[in-house]
């Protein structure tokens, strides 16, 4: 009997664990293997990069390869897949165009070359020679590879000549290569970066292929189901002590990369003002990635206090990327942030309870007698700056301050103030006072620096300088969520200097910038 129970339970145990591995599925339907689709080029390294990655992080990775033409032509009739490894900058700019691709990450740069047997037997020099009767050439097709589609945009009006000329078009750089290598053909034009790939073959560099650099880069595909686990393959093969090294061993030109984390921290200092803008964006943006954000929200003027403190940039909890709430807040720390994108721009008014009981108007109102004024402070801030200035070059800073009865570092303090009725009127950006209008009135002030531009600028020598830049990159596909938020977008605009910006005249009392 209790041989005929035990028998029973194990019975019921094995058919509990098949129950189990059945609803889990296969580990591609886990979402365990990741789908690549790869230029046959850069076959090597790809293939060795990825047996890296599945050993030390333990998912598999399924690679398919041809040329990069002909898997972009499958990638936008299938739409299926996690990742895709271009050769060339063109096919990305058109699969972007398509809506096939997301997130790209530069892997490596490569030139095209005249690829010749070893000692150069046919006495190959330029490229007039491919031209000669005795030379068997072989080309790439370029509606099929990228090196076919490098070398027709190098040559201009001389390609018609040599593809009549050529003995053989191939789909894919390694089929020339091949044909090469086993003499069937004479010369082919290669990436320099194949050559080296395959016995007894050397190479020419002539001045109208060699200008023709291009960036091979991993993207994120539209299609992608897993993002976190694709992201995560692609900042691996990117990494210069990862996929980077055996780029560099396969013969390739590293494009560099940030180091290498699984879940790394990106690091954001950002004034006060973006908050409600990019606080849920940067949330989205981390879920995706698979990382973590640091946010450090304050006034710009701590901000760039506390880095200074820091030192330079070798402590590890320096930022990563300044999101500043106006460009008068970069130069203090162009060394450590060369440029700057502007993304957004708001005004600066006064806040009164709903009606304007006291009649208030314009700056020069604030000097009235028993008023209770609430502004931000000046050396903490990039708000209480800019008022300051302001009030300074109207004549007005002494008048206004003896109405202030209290100065903290960023904005919302004044509006939780001016809630509570603590405050008569206060100085905030439109976005400050933008979600209390139903119990606040803004009203603008007659002033040319009665606003404030967001500038966002990543660290030159931070180890998550590309992380950072695709997060500004997400955060310029969003300007619907900085409009909402009461922002004029300006995110269009092109990169600035840091050290370039000028602090204007009335900002400066005597001759000095922030600090």
């Amino acid at each position: 009997m209790k041989r005929t129970v035990l028998v029973i339970c194990l019975l019921l145990a094995v058919a509990l664990a098949a129950i189990l591995w059945l609803s889990r599925g296969p580990p591609a339907a886990r979402g365990g293997t990741l789908t690549v689709y790869c230029a046959a080029g850069l076959k090597q390294a790809v293939e060795a990069a990825a047996a890296d990655y599945q050993r030390e992080c333990g998912t598999a990775v399924s690679l398919q390869f041809g040329g990069t033409g002909t898997l972009l032509s499958q990638l936008r009739v299938a739409r299926r897949g996690d990742l895709f490894v271009a050769a060339d900058d063109g096919s990305l700019a058109d699969a972007r165009k398509s809506g096939v691709i997301r997130e790209v990450l530069p892997l490596a740069r490569q030139y095209p070359v005249i690829a010749v047997r070893k000692g150069n037997p046919k006495q190959i020099r330029t490229l007039d020679d491919l031209l000669r009767a005795d030379v068997r050439v072989a080309l790439a097709n370029p509606e099929a590879a990228s090196i076919g589609r490098a070398t027709q945009a190098a040559l201009g009006a001389r390609w018609q000549a040599l593809a009549s000329h050529a003995a053989v078009m191939k789909p894919t750089v390694t089929e020339l290569a091949s044909d090469l290598s086993l003499g069937t053909v004479d010369a082919a034009i290669l990436w320099d970066s194949t050559v080296g790939q395959f016995a007894g073959l050397g190479w020419v560099e002539v001045p109208e292929l060699t200008a023709r650099v291009e960036t091979a880069s991993v993207a994120v595909l539209a299609s992608c189901t897993q993002p976190v686990a694709g992201l995560r393959f692609a900042r691996y093969l990117a990494a210069p002590e990862k996929g980077g090294a055996v780029f560099r061993r396969s013969g390739f030109t590293p494009a560099g990369g940030d180091r290498w984390e699984a879940r790394p921290t990106l690091i954001l200092y950002s004034g006060g003002v973006n908050r409600p803008a990019i606080e849920s964006l940067l949330r989205e943006f981390a879920a995706r990635e698979g990382i973590e954000i640091t946010t450090v929200f304050n006034g710009c003027g701590i901000l760039c206090a506390a880095m200074k403190t820091m030192g330079d940039a070798s402590n590890p909890k320096f930022p990563d990327a300044y999101y500043a709430c106006d460009l008068s807040f970069l130069p203090p720390v162009a060394q450590h942030f060369p440029e700057a994108v502007v993304l957004t721009e708001t005004d600066i008014g006064i806040v009164v309870p709903k009606g304007n009981p006291r009649g208030l108007h314009a700056l020069a109102d604030l000097a009235r007698p028993n008023l209770r004024l609430g502004l931000c402070n000046a050396e903490q801030s990039t708000l209480g700056y800019l008022t300051n200035g302001m009030l300074r070059s109207s004549g007005l800073a002494v008048a206004v301050r003896k109405n202030v009865a209290v100065e903290v570092p960023t904005a919302d303090f004044l509006i939780n103030q001016m809630r509570a009725n603590s405050l008569d009127a206060a100085i905030v950006y439109r976005v400050n006072a933008a979600p209390q209008a139903a119990h606040l009135d803004y009203l603008p002030i007659a002033h040319p620096g009665a606003k404030a531009v967001q500038p966002f600028s990543i660290r030159s020598d931070s180890p998550n300088a590309r992380l950072a830049t695709r997060l500004l990159d997400f955060l310029k596909t969003r300007r619907q969520n900085f409009e909402a938020a009461g922002f004029v977008w300006r995110g269009d605009e092109a990169a600035r200097r840091s050290a370039e910006i000028e602090i204007p005249a009335w900002l400066r009392d005597d001759g000095s910038a922030p600090n």
